[in-house]
């Protein structure tokens, strides 16, 4: 191959790599659909506002470091913008920005009145103590606070955030503007005004989106296996619900590798394994697949749940599952999705999938700002109606338009934006 040529595939797999530009190419595809003019496209694919911040922390060993953070606004039409922050040493800004559009369609496509927003600050959890991330947090929540708030931008936890780090943004915010403010974040621990079934919600959302698209597929749980790439808050609770309605989990992975039971895992003895050893690593009646090889393992359902890319134009070809439901943000690349389309593979997108984290959110942010708050029933019950409404409307979109679930997703979420920026109009 010449070196052109070599150069031309290299960047093709940048390409597909980068979650804004897959962002991107599905929402000019939805706006051919809508007919949207070409300056309204512009308007609604940028994002409103970035920002880019330097953190300095003292650490334990009294050095300082310099660390990045992110936080960036992709949409105010609707409402204040809503979205996670995460810690990792892999965030860069086309993701964040990617994350935060992402989040505008899926609060729309729920119907929710927000916008979306993502943060994030370079780092490793890992390597750094309860202190040091404390410190981290204060000093990012101080750096960006201009620009957050309950009627503004209202954080939650995403990617090794968690409870305990809403709570210090919840504080650091409070102290700043000389009052409890519960209503600036979500996700919370219930003591500071969470909300019951918030830790549950993305996976339950994700069981439920399963469960509805597979009555269209015309099979039932019992006669139905289930990989689950993942095991923490959205793969894991995703998989317990799951097999408590009587699905057949062959598969969870975490960080270090896969286990894999074609007869079905014991769902709720290996999260309990997972809480006592931090790994899966050695659980017992399963064998240890790689992470590569287990979205590859015979199934009807596949379940990405963990991070962005994951099924790409390297490994399609050997996807076996009937249905891909995306518990994770941007599992599916661009290319692989066209390739998914033509086999008849089912793809029940992210923006619809993992809705469930945000809306029961939405339902803590109403919540703090009534200063009442719900039954666990209640929360379960509301989160169950909106998810089951939504696929029903998304499902109803993709008929309409002969198109895929996901071009359906984005169709409904872009048009409602569109809608509502037009209704307001250009402020001049």
């Amino acid at each position: 191959m010449s070196t052109t040529g070599t150069a031309t595939l290299s960047q093709e797999l940048v390409d597909e790599f980068n979650p804004f530009l897959a962002m991107a190419k599905r929402f000019e595809i939805a706006a051919d659909y809508l007919g949207l003019d070409p300056g309204l496209r512009e308007v609604l694919r940028t994002p409103n506002r970035e920002l880019s911040v330097a953190v300095p922390v003292l650490m334990d060993d009294k050095t300082l470091k310099v660390f990045t953070g992110y936080r960036v606004q992709h949409n105010f039409v609707l409402g204040p913008c809503k979205g996670g922050i995460r810690f990792a040493p892999d965030v860069n800004l086309d993701e964040v920005r990617a994350l935060s559009a992402w989040m505008t369609w899926k609060c729309s496509v729920v119907g929710l009145p927000f916008g979306g927003g993502k943060g994030g600050v370079i780092c490793d959890p890992r390597e750094m103590s309860q202190g040091e991330l404390e410190r981290l947090t204060r000093r990012y929540t101080a750096s960006i606070m201009d620009i957050l708030g309950p009627d503004r931008d209202v954080p939650a936890p995403d990617m090794n955030t968690n409870a305990q780090t809403m709570a210090w943004i919840m504080d650091t915010y409070s102290m700043h503007v000389r009052s409890t403010q519960t209503a600036v974040v979500t996700g919370k621990p219930l003591a500071l005004g969470g909300s019951l079934g918030r830790h549950e919600a993305t996976g339950r959302g994700v069981m439920i989106s399963a469960r509805e698209a597979l009555k269209r597929l015309g099979r039932r749980a019992e006669d139905t296996k289930v990989v689950v790439q993942g095991s923490g808050n959205v793969g894991g609770i995703g998989a317990l619900l799951m097999h408590r309605e009587g699905y057949t989990i062959t598969s969870l992975s975490d960080m270090y590798g896969a286990i894999h039971n074609p007869k079905g895992l014991d769902v709720p003895k290996v999260l309990e394994y997972l809480a006592e050893n931090k790994k899966l690593t050695g659980f017992p009646d399963a064998e240890a697949v790689p992470n590569e090889v287990q979205l590859e393992l015979p199934c009807d359902v596949l379940i990405p749940a963990a991070t962005e890319n994951t099924i790409t134009s390297k490994n399609v070809a050997k996807i076996q599952a009937k249905l891909i439901v995306e518990g994770a943000n941007g599992p599916t690349s661009f290319p692989a999705d066209r390739v998914l389309d033509e086999r008849g593979v089912m793809v029940v997108p992210d923006i619809l999938a993992n809705a469930g984290g945000v809306t029961v959110s939405y339902f803590e942010w109403v919540q703090d700002r009534m200063g009442y708050f719900w039954t666990e029933e209640v929360v379960n019950s509301r989160l169950e109606q909106i998810m089951v409404k939504s696929f029903d409307q998304v499902d109803e979109t993709a008929k309409k338009h002969n198109t895929s679930l996901r071009i359906a997703s984005y169709i409904r979420a872009i048009g409602r934006v569109a809608e509502a920026y037009k209704l307001r109009g250009a402020f001049a």
